[in-house]
């Protein structure tokens, strides 16, 4: 057992935009395990978007991050000592151990996962809360029927991926919406989605309709804002929003809607959600997603930075959207 592994702890509390001066990176004494405890080595650490929220003292729906303690995230790694009956060395487990190489814990909240099925990291993406947000959203709110138009913001990453998928095999038509050439084409050529709208292009609301010509009956919300703007003006009566994310607020950006009449209008019903609220779900939605992962039915990408000293600089990339995929950084 290593005397001594590395952290990164919230600093400060970011003032508009998130700095690297905001984290603190720590080498502290890996502490003695007692009775009901394991260490885990950690592989690798998730980085999403709802972590901005939590660095803010704003209240929200969960509490914020502490000063000076280790930073929030998924992750996912070996067991490498265990006074726990549940755990044995060996044994791959996922949990929320935070911006850490290594974590005590007395198990709670923590996952077991067959690291011989899928990749380690596989279990922080498609197969993870990322996939889980999208199988409930789609799934439990707007609730799709073959034939109707779904529109995908932030289609790209690692959530608005898998439900484009999703929705695909449900027999619905997918429209994305992503940055730049590249993420539209991975959209369209890799993922499978009908049509990808380039909100860097300019006509964000001219091309979406083209693509959405019959309107449309259900919208996945990742970003808010003017895309979530655009998408409402295209809607039919009765549509549904599933709203998981408002990434594109964390900027500063306007999130004003000049469509909100619409809602009345179509009759909509909107609905957001956090997705560790529905933990009564996850055995049966991790279940199915694993199942579309390993079948190749559902397909997912990484970008994957290495070291923890990097995890700032990557995790700010994230919410410029510079990353590809589902952000990972890699310890080991």
């Amino acid at each position: 057992m290593p005397d001594s592994y590395r952290r990164i702890v919230l600093a400060s509390r970011p003032r508009g935009a998130v700095t690297p001066d905001n984290f603190r990176l720590e080498t502290v004494a890996t502490p003695v395990l007692q009775d009901g405890e394991l260490l885990v080595r950690n592989h690798y650490l998730s980085l999403d978007p709802y972590m901005r929220g939590r660095m803010s003292a704003a209240r929200s729906y969960a509490a914020s991050q502490a000063l000076d303690q280790t930073m929030i995230g998924g992750t996912v790694g070996e067991v490498v000592a265990s006074r726990h009956a549940g755990f044995a060395v060996g044994d791959a487990v996922v949990g929320v151990l935070g911006w850490t190489e290594l974590a005590v814990t007395d198990g709670a909240q923590l996952r077991k996962v067959d690291a011989d099925k899928l990749p380690l990291s596989a279990y922080l993406g498609a197969v993870g809360m990322p996939g889980m947000a999208a199988w409930y959203g789609l799934n439990r709110i707007i609730k799709p029927r073959a034939g109707e138009t779904i529109v995908v913001s932030a289609a790209s990453g690692a959530v608005g991926s898998v439900v484009g998928q999703l929705a695909r095999l449900q027999g619905c038509r997918v429209v994305g919406i992503a940055g730049g050439p590249a993420k539209c084409r991975y959209v369209i050529d890799e993922l499978g989605f009908d049509a990808c709208i380039d909100y860097k292009g300019g006509k964000l609301e001219a091309d979406l309709a083209a693509a959405t010509s019959d309107g449309v009956n259900g919208i996945f919300e990742n970003v808010g804002g003017v895309m979530l703007d655009a998408a409402l003006a295209r809607t039919s009566a009765f549509g549904r929003v599933a709203l998981c994310g408002l990434i594109g607020g964390f900027g500063g950006a306007d999130m004003a809607l000049h469509n909100a009449r619409l809602l009345l209008i179509n009759r909509l019903t909107v609905q957001g959600f956090i997705v560790t609220e529905h933990m009564e779900l996850w055995d049966q939605g991790l279940t199915e997603l694993a199942e579309l992962v390993a079948s190749g039915q559902v397909k997912y990408r990484e970008t994957v930075t290495q070291g923890i000293a990097a995890a700032p600089e990557a995790f700010i990339g994230l919410l410029q959207g510079f990353n590809f995929g589902k952000q990972l950084v890699k310890l080991i």
